[in-house]
């Protein structure tokens, strides 16, 4: 299958949530339909319903996994093509993907500073949990 036979051929109509699922921003239709319904998928700065049609150069803000992502719709497409062939339909701005990466960062390095427990209790420390749960009751 061609690259054009990926892409939209009914003038140009493709549902918000379908294009983002063929752009692999999700990976699945209903994925993506639950994050426009929670507002974490905003056209040109509104607030729409995943029915919405997508059109060349619509500018998308999509928040996924506390990183924003600016998007500007190059292509259309009603199916799910490789990762390389999804690239294609859109460009991110500049600011958003170094925003995007310092955010990352950001998580990555509060994640390496928050205390991890030492595992699974062993079998003494659950008797010493044990001895004190029952002193409290």
């Amino acid at each position: 299958m061609s690259r054009k036979d990926a892409l939209a051929e009914d003038d140009g109509k493709v549902r918000l949530d379908k294009w983002l699922w063929a752009a692999r921003f999700y990976k699945t239709r209903q994925l993506a339909h639950e994050a426009i319904e929670l507002g974490r998928v905003l056209v040109n700065g509104d607030r729409v319903k995943p029915a919405r049609v997508v059109r060349e150069g619509d500018k998308l803000l999509l928040r996924l996994n506390q990183l924003e992502y600016h998007i500007t719709v190059l292509a259309l497409a009603t199916q799910r093509r490789p990762a390389k062939e999804a690239q294609l339909l859109y460009s991110e701005s500049a600011e958003s993907a170094a925003a995007r990466e310092e955010r990352s960062l950001q998580l990555k390095a509060e994640f390496t500073s928050f205390p991890h427990g030492d595992g699974r209790p062993t079998k003494r420390a659950r008797r010493d949990i044990d001895r004190f749960k029952s002193k409290l009751s």
